[in-house]
């Protein structure tokens, strides 16, 4: 049977199936497209199927369908989850209101709160010790009428966090119990979601999860439906989480979706990068509307603590940073200095080329430099989703743009191809700079690491972006464009549990947290055999939250004996502080057991090495702008490579998901795998001394490193 795995993202959706025979199809297509379909994750298992435009999809020809979506994302973002009111331990009203009092945006003035994603505060009356004393009773009467009030007001979300309630859980379960009665459909309990100290991102945490979780089941239950043809049984339905791991549809959660897709494209730079032979891997994965970077030097990296649009969340999540810098990412000149993002064309109307009348974005530069060649692109654009890009348009937008910095400026009428380069500098620098906070900034090395670029618009930016980093390895697998949606098919079914505890790493420390590991291992192991993977496929993961006594900063260890627990917790605050202080007491502030069941093992097998091949031809030779000249390019197939081809940049690899650029200087050859991996061959061009006049592009470059350099400090 076929398994279909999917990563819908904000611009693309991206599909990679595996037919009955093993062989691997890929398809892309836009995410939104109102005039030609509803739903593009559905209509592009329709078309990998062959099934017409709205016909079921027939029972028993899909065996599983693995997915990573941007809904629930997407709905924090623009504060478009469902109303929802939190019900908090009385006199706390305000808690998450107040919050921590970081500030996001140091240097701003005018400090804009972002804006509560929930409608309505119930303070319960309740209230229990730290050492589960019960101070005041849950009065059961009176939260019973306020909760039937926000009820009849039309809500139906809740979230419930009380003082203490991740230890104490009693009053919590008893109010959820009583929403339940009154007839809310989402009841979302801080024990149950996030049982962790820490009132306001518990609180927080639980809030999202009230907020999405109805959302996304909407989302689940409407793919369900339409997977499962005249009540016949459908396919598996599985969703990728925040950390990494599949789970089945039933079990998916708002506070788990965040990162749903760009979780899958970690997975699938992990594994893909890992046959090829390297461990120490810097994930570069630029899609139309964002670009998602990641670091990896043989574990996951997940972090406990993130704020996502302004929400804290206490969740374990893949640690991704994200900056507002894709394809689409929309181009200005405000009169001074050149700027890109972080507005984005989206797929709708999408930048300029797309023929939809949208603005110049990142994209266009690419098409204006020649570095992307509308001929060899796929025709999805148009009315009919039947046309090129449209290059003519551009050129027309980078002519006026030029005239316009011209008149503004009063300087010499600048050249369009050196416009749409100083903007790709600068889309370059802000990706640059969000890889090295995940990187350089934490004591990492990466100048000896691989860029494993992917994403839509990964390859067209490689080489740029390696060079700013002082990279030299660049890894292109054949999946590339679609990598995100193949790294739900290769990740592995994952359930996590964690519990607050706060206990000091002494020689019994292990003896006292085993029960405690054995219970959340059991649970854990529990729910991944339910998703049918058999006992001996489950390998499980212990880990510790170690902090110094009197700080909030908890860095994670393995489980093991205090000494050892001790020795990795410092060799990693030396790595990351650079220092270590004597003589301070360990705390475990928290455990975590992850259940990992084995699904799918794919390796990309051998090829076939044909020396006396004819030698590679170009399908033609076309203009190229780069560095501030121009070069007579050849434009290659990437399925015309054979293992141990090998060209020299300039050039341009072309494919039906991605196209790469490979840049002057740089080579690019293919392994006996089928992966492509670019690599400097000569030195990297010394950089020039910016002279007196302002210019436009070294000055908001300029902006954005003083600026990283003002929040580093």
């Amino acid at each position: 049977m076929w398994q279909i795995w999917i990563d819908r993202g904000g611009t693309f959706t991206d599909l990679v199936a595996r037919k009955p025979n093993g062989e691997l199809l890929t398809h892309k297509l836009l995410s939104e497209n109102p005039e030609q379909y509803e739903d593009a994750a559905l209509q592009g298992i329709r078309d990998l199927l062959g099934i017409a435009k709205g016909d079921a999809i027939p029972p028993g020809k899909v065996d599983a369908v693995k997915m990573g979506t941007t809904v629930a994302t997407n709905a924090l973002l623009e504060r478009k989850g469902d109303r929802t009111a939190l019900i908090i331990t009385k006199g706390f009203g305000d808690a998450l209101r107040i919050g921590y009092q970081n500030r996001p945006r140091l240097f701003d003035m005018h400090i804009k709160l972002p804006e509560l994603v929930y409608e309505r505060v119930l303070e319960a009356e309740e209230r229990v010790a730290v050492d589960g004393t019960v101070l005041t009773p849950l009065n059961k009467d009176a939260l019973r009428e306020g909760l039937q009030k926000i009820y009849d007001d039309g809500i139906r979300s809740v979230a419930i966090a009380f003082l203490h309630g991740y230890k104490h859980t009693e009053h919590e379960t008893q109010a959820g119990a009583i929403a339940g009665e009154i007839g809310f459909t989402q009841i979302s309990i801080s024990h149950q979601v996030s049982p962790l100290i820490k009132l306001v991102s518990r609180g927080d945490t639980t809030v999202v999860d009230a907020y999405l979780s109805p959302i996304l089941r909407r989302y689940v239950d409407r793919v369900a439906a339409d997977l499962e043809a005249d009540g016949a049984k459908g396919p598996r339905l599985m969703f990728m989480q925040s950390n990494g791991g599949l789970t089945d549809a039933k079990l998916f959660q708002g506070k788990d979706s965040i990162l749903s897709g760009p979780a899958g494209g970690v997975v699938g730079m992990v594994r893909t990068a890992q046959i090829a032979g390297f461990d120490n891997i810097i994930g570069f994965d630029m899609g139309g509307t964002s670009t998602d970077v990641a670091h990896f030097d043989g574990e996951y990296e997940r972090s406990l603590e993130s704020v996502v649009a302004g929400v804290r969340m206490r969740a374990p999540m893949m640690h991704i940073h994200t900056v507002a810098a894709g394809g689409g990412s929309i181009l200005m000149f405000d009169g001074a200095r050149f700027r890109v993002g972080p507005e984005s064309a989206g797929a709708n109307p999408g930048p300029a080329c797309y023929r939809r009348g949208g603005p110049l974005a990142v994209t266009d530069c690419n098409v204006m430099l020649g570095k992307i060649q509308p001929k060899y692109f796929p025709n999805v654009f148009g009315p009919d989703a039947d046309q090129s890009l449209d290059a003519d348009v551009v050129k027309k937008k980078f002519n006026e743009l030029a005239d316009r910095i011209a008149s503004e400026t009063g300087e010499a009428r600048r050249n369009p191809e050196d416009i749409a380069e100083g903007f790709l500098t600068i889309a370059v620098e802000n990706m640059a700079n969000a890889i090295k906070q995940i990187s350089v900034q934490r004591g990492y090395d990466i100048t000896h690491y691989v860029l494993n670029c992917f994403g839509g618009a990964g390859g067209q930016h490689a080489c740029l972006v390696a060079d700013a980093l002082g990279m030299k390895t660049v890894f292109v697998h054949p999946f590339a464009g679609v990598l995100s949606a193949y790294g739900m098919g290769l990740a592995d079914i994952r359930a996590l549990r964690e519990r607050s505890v706060s206990e000091p790493v002494d020689d019994d420390a292990v003896q006292r947290i085993k029960p405690l590991l054995d219970e959340m291992a059991a649970d854990a192991r529990a729910e991944v055999t339910s998703q049918g993977i058999e006992e001996k496929l489950i390998s499980e993961h212990r880990r510790a939250h170690l902090r110094y006594e009197g700080t909030d900063s908890a860095i994670v260890v393995g489980v093991a004996d205090a000494q050892a627990m001790s020795k990795e917790f410092e060799d990693l605050h030396r790595q990351r502080f650079g220092f270590v202080p004597e003589g301070r007491k360990l705390v475990i502030e928290a455990l975590a057991v992850e259940a990992v069941g084995a699904t799918e093992s794919i390796i990309d097998p051998e090829l076939d090495c044909m020396p006396d091949a004819a030698a590679m031809r170009p399908r033609a030779t076309v203009r190229m702008y780069s560095a501030g000249e121009e070069h007579q390019t050849p434009v290659y197939a990437r399925e015309a490579f054979l293992p141990g081809d090998t060209i020299e940049g300039p050039a341009i690899i072309t494919e039906d998901t991605a196209t790469t650029v490979v840049e002057p200087g740089w080579q690019a050859y293919l392994n006996s795998r089928g992966h492509l991996i670019l690599k400097r061959v000569k030195a990297r061009p010394q950089t020039y001394a910016v002279g007196t006049e302002a210019d436009p592009v070294m000055l908001e470059i300029f902006n954005n490193l003083f600026m990283s350099i003002a929040e580093q400090m």
